[in-house]
């Protein structure tokens, strides 16, 4: 009896899940009748092709799917339809002929915690809210002219960086890069955000940390929206929501300080910080939008958050690569000494000499993008990629890592660290600046990266600076072509070991 009762059980299972794909199999045929849907790998109930992704970084696994399927693919993440594009072709139909059809971003629960609904601007959706927003960002907040006028703050953090390096080449001591690149970089963008240190920065660092390990997720309340036993199953709204607040209580004590300096007439003649901006452009009115303290707060979560993690993570596998290349280590290093020999530092104004630093930068780009899908877009009305139909309301992501490695675009060794591939006679002339559909670190169309100069000005100075003052090597590691190359996934593609190298003093950092 007892094992009859095990048997019926499983009849049971089995003809609900028969029920169940059958009637997703009726809902499919009437909801595409007629339509010419992208290939995608086979389904199972419930999970869709979820069992495809499993256990592998994202981007690889959508690489590796694409090879058998085809550059314009549809998979199904739980119940979320979710477009693939793995060539140039189908990038440039995305980023640019269907640009306005998938100009908004495909908004997640976790992701809404995050960013109250969408109200800051990168996730915003298409409409006048994020036009306003991307206005002010390209127009107050991340112009070349204001990029450059944090160029003292950037030389200041840098000269600090460099000793506390020489400070343990003295010592002929190893030190973890990775926690003094984000350092750097976390305490320039807090400078030219808040006009000083974040006494609470590493709080604040760890929970946007956390929000994006949690954007990056597989989350049920993500992948089934609808399922109201998937939104109680998960615990990733509630702590996305608990990071927000955490990082917007510390906000809000900087905040109440600017106001108060303001009002006082403090600091007048000063130059502006971007949070000072905001608040005038908050006092002064004239916005068509909504502009209240929460849209304030959430644009600056972004600047942190996209800014920050980008641009560490940029140099981190800048100076990952050049280790595990040293022939590409010793060019580089021979230009920045040769083009600053007068000098006892490296002026920033004259970067613009050093030819191979920016391939080096450029091809880290390419092996390397901070965000190797970019950020999710989702298509307002129905269209057609490659001739295939996109259903109004896919998720698409376009796989910038898959067209970086693309021996269609790059010949030779696509997975080869080779700066030079930009310089030969006949080799690329792809840059990053949303044009050239093979190289997207930035993205490209409406919704491109507008902090792109921010970002890059952080990288060059910092990775010149090193190159001009130390050599490198890592401790016990004989074989560069050895050295421990290995991503993981979390929004960004980072290293999944630490960066621990000992400096080398060559060139004696000037007295201050």
């Amino acid at each position: 009896m007892e094992n009859h009762s095990y048997l019926y059980l499983a009849l049971s299972l089995v003809s609900l899940l028969v029920v169940l794909a059958g009637k997703r199999w009726l809902s499919a045929l009437k909801r595409n009748h007629g339509m010419r849907l992208p290939p995608g790998p086979w389904k199972l109930p419930v999970i869709g092709t979820l069992h495809h992704l499993a256990g592998q970084l994202p981007h690889r696994a959508m690489r590796d799917l694409a090879r058998r399927h085809g550059d314009v693919m549809l998979l199904r993440n739980g119940e979320v339809d979710t477009l693939v594009v793995s060539s140039r072709e189908a990038a440039r139909e995305v980023m640019k002929t269907h640009d306005a059809a998938f100009a908004s971003r495909a908004l997640s629960a976790t992701v809404a915690a995050i960013s109250c609904g969408g109200r800051d601007i990168i996730f915003a959706p298409y409409g006048e809210h994020w036009r306003q927003l991307r206005k002010i960002a390209i127009t107050e907040l991340l112009s070349p002219r204001r990029v450059l006028s944090f160029r003292p703050i950037r030389e200041q953090e840098v000269a600090a960086m460099l000793k506390a390096c020489a400070a343990a080449a003295a010592r002929s001591e190893p030190i973890e890069m990775r926690e003094r690149l984000a350092a750097l970089v976390a305490d320039s963008t807090a400078r030219a955000v808040f006009g000083g240190r974040c006494k609470d920065r590493d709080m604040f660092l760890r929970e946007v940390d956390r929000s994006l390990e949690l954007a990056a997720g597989l989350n049920p309340a993500d992948l089934w929206p609808s399922s109201w036993l998937a939104r109680r199953l998960s615990s990733s709204v509630r702590r996305a929501e608990e990071c927000r607040e955490t990082v917007y209580g510390i906000l809000d004590g900087i905040i109440k300080e600017h106001l108060e300096r303001m009002d006082s007439g403090a600091g007048a003649g000063e130059a502006e910080d971007l949070l000072e901006v905001l608040l005038k452009i908050q006092r002064d009115g004239g916005l068509q939008i909504p502009f209240d303290m929460v849209v304030i707060k959430a644009v600056i979560f972004d600047i942190f958050s996209a800014g920050s993690e980008t641009s560490s993570t940029t140099l981190e596998w800048a100076i990952s690569e050049l280790i595990r290349n040293p022939k590409a280590m010793r060019r580089a290093t021979a230009e920045v000494r040769q083009a600053f020999a007068a000098h006892d530092t490296v002026p920033e104004d004259a970067l613009g000499k050093l030819h191979y630093l920016h391939l080096v930068i450029r091809e880290t780009f390419r092996l390397h993008a901070p965000g190797p899908l970019l950020l999710p877009r989702e298509s307002q009305e129905p269209c057609r990629v490659l001739g295939y139909d996109v259903p109004r309301g896919t998720t698409t992501l376009v796989n910038v890592w898959a067209l970086g490695r693309d021996e269609r675009y790059w010949p030779g060794d696509p997975d080869e660290f080779r700066p030079e591939r930009f310089e030969a006679e006949g080799g690329s002339t792809a840059n990053f600046k949303g044009v050239d559909f093979e190289l997207l670190p930035f993205g490209a169309g409406r919704r491109m990266c507008p902090g792109m100069t921010f970002g890059l000005a952080n990288v060059e100075l910092a990775l010149a600076s090193l190159l001009f003052h130390f050599d490198w090597e890592v401790p016990g590691l004989s074989d560069p072509t050895k050295f421990d190359m290995t991503e993981v996934f979390v929004f960004t593609a980072r290293r999944k070991a630490n960066l621990v190298l000992r400096p080398i003093l060559r060139v004696p950092l000037p007295d201050v």
